[in-house]
């Protein structure tokens, strides 16, 4: 049962690293697009596409919080009393993020404007990356069972700053892929070239950063290191092989496959890494079963995880097909 209820888990983190990764790699694009004149057409095109679901993706963070608190009570304390420092400038990220976007639209003044403008984008920048350090700081085995291990030198490692690089990188990468297909969509060729560039870019970095973290990987996290290349080899190859499949389709103008490609890429690299950590849950400290809830408490989240497959996702997606059908178009 506790390994069932680490595959919800590690669903649910599958389904906000991509839609809540592209979400905040729109932000990335927003913050480098450059002066008011420059930058108007790449914004417009940014808050056209995250305008509908902006709010939505992050029922996926909810979800993932909800089961590790619940499901894995032990992990989650271990986590949140050692990490706490870079948990916290995340949450802050996401709250100063979501009031920038916000404010950004209904206040008047230029100046306002572009104060509530430059606070969503370097909240999504920020964001990402602190989620990735504490990824890289659990991959690293640097947070131990007992928990309120050292708040600073458990995340501001090689291996967690490089992760939570690789973290804006990818979000970059995946927001720019829905770009070129949103603005593909729009009729907006200028757009739809503009962020095409910008994917081939940012999956290039990406792919730097996935190897420079890979060594750090093996430097830090011994255990997590020798799983991912051998039981987690063939789930890195496929990362991989649609990362590169991905760049050829931008290449050659294939939209089709494009989304489909990038995402299998990004959620390969996660099952990856649930691969290389099993069995545990904080390697080498705790183990998924160490880490589970009561039998009782498990069924009780099969059971609402069930009625959340029933109830909640048909209602996601439905939004996500309205948005990308541009039935919504009103609200942009």
């Amino acid at each position: 049962m506790s390994i069932a209820a680490a595959v919800i888990l590690w669903t649910g983190a599958s389904f906000y690293a991509i839609f809540g990764g592209a979400d905040f790699g729109g932000g990335f694009w927003d913050l480098i697009a450059g002066d008011a004149k420059k930058g108007w057409e790449p914004r417009m095109a940014i808050q056209r596409s995250l305008t509908p679901v902006w709010e939505a993706n992050h029922v996926w963070l909810i979800f993932i919080l909800v089961v590790l608190w619940t499901a894995f009570p032990t992990a989650f304390s271990a986590i949140f009393t050692t990490l706490y420092v870079p948990l916290i400038l995340a949450v802050l990220g996401i709250v100063l993020r979501g009031s920038g976007f916000a404010f950004r639209k209904s206040i008047e003044g230029l100046n306002e404007q572009r104060a509530a403008g430059a606070t969503f984008a370097l909240s999504s920048v920020i964001t990402p990356f602190f989620m990735g350090t504490v990824v890289g700081a659990i991959a690293a085995g640097n947070v131990p069972a007992h928990g309120a291990g050292p708040a600073f030198s458990s995340w501001i490692a090689p291996l967690p700053l490089f992760i939570g690089a690789m973290f804006v990188a990818t979000s970059a990468y995946l927001a720019a892929i829905f770009l070129v297909g949103d603005s593909r969509r729009a009729g907006d060729r200028a757009m739809e070239l503009y962020f095409e560039k910008r994917a081939l870019i940012a999956g290039a970095v990406a792919g730097i950063f996935a190897v420079v973290g890979l060594i750090a990987l093996h430097s830090e996290g011994h255990y997590v290191y020798y799983r991912l290349l051998h039981q987690g080899l063939p789930v890195v190859i496929v990362s991989a092989v649609c990362g590169l499949a991905a760049l050829a389709a931008l290449l050659l103008g294939n939209r089709l496959l494009l989304r489909p490609l990038a995402a299998l890429a990004v959620v390969a690299v996660i099952w990856g890494a649930f691969t290389a950590m099993f069995p545990y849950l904080l390697p080498t400290s705790m183990t998924i079963s160490q880490a589970a809830a009561p039998n009782a408490t498990l069924s009780a989240v099969f059971v609402v995880f069930g009625i959340a497959v029933v109830l909640v996702l048909p209602a996601l997606f439905l939004l996500y097909f309205l948005a990308q059908s541009d039935f919504l178009e009103h609200e942009h």
